[in-house]
Parts: structure tokens; sequence; C-alpha cells
């Protein structure tokens, strides 16, 4: 028996897609993206404490850097090593080294030095992570390598606000959805911060 044919773009074929619309988008929208980062970052962090998880960026992703002064001392990025994604304290300057898939991620400096330490979920207030696109309910289209749908499995970090990142031509998508997936409690691109109704419930109680 022939399998039933596929209902839409696979998601191959989106990634192609909406790479191609940030690249060409994001040359406009990174002012407003950052902008929109640096308007509403107090409001989503509130008097939580716990680290802003940013991202090193690759390619046509947002670079949300620029953000890192005003965090200092509660920043920290994530890092692929023995086939997970973990997130290590980070303050800029100090030094990076590539992890497992090529992307800069910091280092432990010593023992018992705060930088560089693998961070647990309840040390994290807010993950912001880069995006292709980005459905309405929050389903997020990223790179392929599952990574982030791996770690978000684990309900502690299922748990942490969770923001995609991306120009608004990549938003409002329709997209696949896997068993695996799971959405995010919102985004942000150059015209705002939209989150879920989950998403707002879930930062309103943290």
């Amino acid at each position: 028996m022939s399998a039933p044919p596929a209902s839409g773009p696979s998601k191959q074929e989106l990634r192609r897609l909406f790479r191609r619309r940030r690249r060409q988008s994001l040359p406009e929208a990174a002012p407003g993206i950052l902008a929109t980062a640096q308007r509403h970052l107090a409001a989503l962090l509130g008097a939580r404490s716990g680290d802003l998880g940013l991202y090193w960026p690759l390619g046509s992703e947002p670079d949300l850097r620029p953000l890192a002064p005003a965090w200092a001392g509660r920043l920290a990025l994530p890092a692929v090593a023995e086939g997970a994604l973990v997130y290590r304290a980070w303050v800029p300057g100090d030094p990076l080294a590539d992890d497992a898939c090529g992307i800069p991620a910091p280092i432990t400096l010593a023992p018992g030095h705060r930088h560089g330490q693998e961070r647990s979920p309840g040390a994290m207030a807010l993950l912001l992570v880069p995006a292709l696109a980005v459905a309405p309910c929050g389903l997020r289209l990223g790179s392929g390598g599952g990574w982030y749908d791996r770690l978000r499995a684990d309900p502690l970090w299922a748990a942490v606000p969770a923001l995609a990142v991306l120009p608004a031509a990549c938003t409002g998508a329709t997209l696949p959805r896997d068993s695996w997936d799971i959405p995010f409690d919102g985004w942000i691109d150059e015209w705002d911060c939209h989150l879920t109704e989950a998403g707002r419930r879930k930062i309103a109680s943290s």
C-alpha cells in the first residue's frame, strides 16, 4: 500500500524557504529586533532570579549580543556537549571554544569559577532562541538539529519561559508538528514581543 500524499511542504522544504526569507529580511529587521528585546527584557525577567539564556548568532540569525553588558553576571549561552544541549554561565570577554556543532560556547575557566559552569533549569529565568519560522501557537521551526526539542522534552526545561527570535516576515507560518515538538511561549520580532496565551500564564506565574 502506498503512503498517503503529504498534506503540505516538508520541514526540509520549509527550512529552505524560511532560511532564504530570514536572510533577505534580516538587514532591515535587525535593529528593530534588538530594540524590541531591549524594551521588553526587564518586564519578561521581572523579579525572577536566574540567568538570561542568549545564543551566539550564526549566519542570518538575529544578533542579540549587544544586550549582554546590561545583564552581565546573569547570562548563559548554549553548548552542545556529549550529545546534549546545555547552558553554561557566560560573561562577555570570557574565553569561548567551539562546541560539538562548531558554535562558540563558554568553557570552564577553573574549578569553582562560575563562568562556564553548566546551569540547571532552575537557574535560568528566560531563554531566547533563534528561529527560521514560528507559528501563531508558538511552534518553532529550527535548523533541524533537534537540540532544543530534546532539551525541552525535560519538563524542568519546558517550564523555563522560552521565546523564539526572528524577523516578522518569518512569523505566522503554517508548520507541520511532530510528536516531539513543544511550542515556545512566544516570539520577538522587530515590531513587538508576542506571547501565546500559555506563555502569558507561564511568565505571570514564574
